[in-house]
C-alpha cells in the first residue's frame, strides 16, 4: 500500500468557474476554516463497512482509504469572463454574502486562465476572456502550458482536471474521434468536430491528469480519448454531474422495480435561472441533456424484460429557463403507476432543490477518488464512479448501470478492493449456519 500514500499538494483544474466551481472553491474554504461541515460529500463524511457486520468496523471513508486532505487542495481554472472568483461567487449569488465577504482575499488570489471557447458549441453565451491561436492544438498547447506553470507554483505532487463548463450541442462520435492520431491531426488541421471540452481533456490525459466530465456533451467518452487514458495510464470519468431531478429518478425507479409496480407514465419538468438553465434553453444543448437524462429510466427499468410493466412507459422531460430562480432549480414529477390487478396511482414529486449546492460535493468526491484511482494505477473509464453520473461511461458492450444503490455498492467494494480488504455481498447466511 505504499503506493496509495499521499503527501503534498494537489492540484484541482476547472474549466469552467461558474456557478458549480465557485460553490465548490468557496465552500472547500469554508470547510476548512471550521465555518461548516463537508455535508453531501461521501468522501468525508460517508462511512464503510469493513468484515462483518459482528466486528463493528465502520470507518470514516476519509480514515479508511488514503485520500488527499482538504488542506493539501490548491485551485485554478479557466473561465470566458475576466472575473475573480470573488465577483463570480456574488454575481451567481449561489451562497450569502457575509460568507463569500469573509473569504474575500482567498477567493480574489484563485487563478483564472482565459479559456478556449468557441460559440458553435455553447451559443447562448458570449465571452472576451478566450485564448487564440493558428489551430486547436495550439489552444491545446496553451492550456499545457497554463497547466505546468500551475504545476511550478504551487509544486503539486497530482493533478486532477474536472469540467464544470456549459453544455455543449448534441452530436455523435465520427472518423476524427476514432483514434488518437487522427484526433491529434484534427487538432492540427482545426476540425471542426473537436469541441473546446475535448480540447481540455486531450491536454489534461497527455499529461497523465485524471479528467472528469461533468456534463452531459460528449467529451472524454470517444475513442481516441479513451485510447489516450489508457495509454498514459490515467483515469478518466463521465459525465453529467446526478444532481437534482436525476437523483430522485435514481432513487425512486429501482424502488417501484424492486416491488414490481408498473408505470405507465413519467412526466418530468424544471424550471432554473443560471447559466446552465440559459444554455439548456438551446434547443441543440437541451438535446444533449435530454439524452442524459431519458436514459435513466430505459436502464433502470429494463421494458425489455419487465413488459407487462414497463414496455408502454411514456416518459418527457423538460427544463424551462426562468431567470428569477436563479440557482434554485425546481423539478416537478408526476409518475403514473399501477399495482395488483392492474389499479392505478400517482406519485408526485416536487424537489425545490439548489443545483451547485448538490453538485459542489459530487466535484470534491469525484478528484479525491480519481486522485486515489491514478495512485492505485488503475486507467480508462471508471465505471465505480457511476454513482456521480447522469450518463454513467462504460464500455462500449456493457450497458450503464443506473440504479444508485448498485452503483453504490459497486463504488464501495472497489474501494475495499483497492485497499486490500474483503469484498461484501449481504449473503450473510454465515450468521445463521
Amino acid at each position: 500500500m505504499d503506493n496509495l500514500k499521499t503527501k503534498g499538494k494537489l492540484g484541482i483544474l476547472i474549466p469552467g468557474m461558474g456557478a458549480v466551481a465557485s460553490t465548490l472553491i468557496a465552500g472547500v474554504e469554508a470547510i476548512k476554516s471550521n465555518k461548516s461541515k463537508p455535508i453531501g460529500s461521501m468522501s468525508q463524511m460517508g462511512t464503510i463497512r469493513l468484515g462483518k457486520r459482528t466486528e463493528n468496523r465502520v470507518p470514516l471513508i476519509k480514515d479508511f482509504a488514503p485520500l488527499a486532505d482538504l488542506e493539501d487542495l490548491v485551485f485554478g481554472g479557466w473561465d470566458i469572463n475576466n472575473e475573480n472568483l470573488y465577483e463570480i461567487c456574488i454575481r451567481n449569488g449561489v451562497l450569502e454574502k457575509s460568507l463569500v465577504d469573509d473569504m474575500k482575499s482567498y477567493l480574489k488570489s484563485v487563478e483564472i486562465w482565459p479559456a478556449v471557447f468557441d460559440k458553435k458549441y455553447v451559443r447562448r453565451l458570449d465571452g472576451d476572456y478566450i485564448k487564440t491561436g493558428a489551430n486547436k492544438m495550439t489552444l491545446a498547447e496553451q492550456l499545457e502550458e497554463d497547466i505546468n506553470n500551475f504545476r511550478k507554483k504551487y509544486n503539486t505532487r497530482a493533478i486532477v482536471m474536472i469540467w464544470c463548463g456549459s453544455t455543449e450541442i448534441f452530436f455523435k462520435a465520427n472518423d476524427v474521434h476514432s483514434t488518437i492520431d487522427k484526433f491529434e491531426t484534427g487538432l492540427i488541421n482545426n476540425d471542426p468536430e473537436i469541441s473546446p471540452s475535448m480540447i481540455y481533456a486531450y491536454a489534461a490525459l497527455k499529461n497523465g491528469i485524471p479528467f472528469a466530465n461533468g456534463a452531459p456533451n460528449l467529451t472524454v467518452d470517444i475513442p481516441a480519448l479513451i485510447e489516450l487514458s489508457k495509454k498514459t495510464g490515467t483515469p478518466i470519468a463521465g459525465k453529467d454531474f446526478k444532481t437534482g431531478q436525476t437523483l430522485m429518478k435514481t432513487i425512486l425507479a429501482p424502488g417501484l422495480k424492486a416491488r414490481q409496480i408498473g408505470i405507465n407514465g413519467w412526466f418530468s419538468t424544471n424550471i432554473l435561472g443560471n447559466r446552465d438553465g440559459e444554455v439548456l434553453d438551446d434547443p441543440d444543448s437541451f438535446k444533449t441533456k435530454e439524452e442524459s437524462k431519458l436514459s435513466v429510466l430505459d436502464q433502470i427499468l429494463q421494458p425489455d424484460i419487465y413488459p407487462d410493466l414497463y414496455k408502454d412507459l411514456y416518459h418527457k422531460v423538460r427544463i424551462n429557463y426562468y431567470p428569477p430562480r436563479g440557482d434554485n432549480k425546481e423539478g416537478w414529477d408526476n409518475i403514473d403507476i399501477f399495482g395488483w390487478l392492474g389499479y392505478q396511482m400517482q406519485i408526485k414529486l416536487d424537489f425545490l432543490c439548489r443545483d451547485s449546492i448538490l453538485a459542489a460535493p459530487i466535484c470534491l468526491d469525484l478528484v479525491l477518488f480519481l486522485d486515489l484511482a491514478k495512485r492505485a494505477e488503475m486507467s480508462g473509464i471508471q465505471e465505480w464512479l457511476s454513482f456521480f453520473f447522469k450518463s454513467p461511461m462504460t464500455l462500449p458492450e456493457l450497458y450503464p448501470e443506473h440504479d444508485l444503490f448498485v452503483q453504490l455498492a459497486k463504488l464501495k467494494n472497489t474501494l475495499r478492493h483497492i485497499m486490500g480488504e474483503e469484498l461484501i455481498t449481504h449473503l450473510g447466511l454465515d450468521y445463521y449456519e
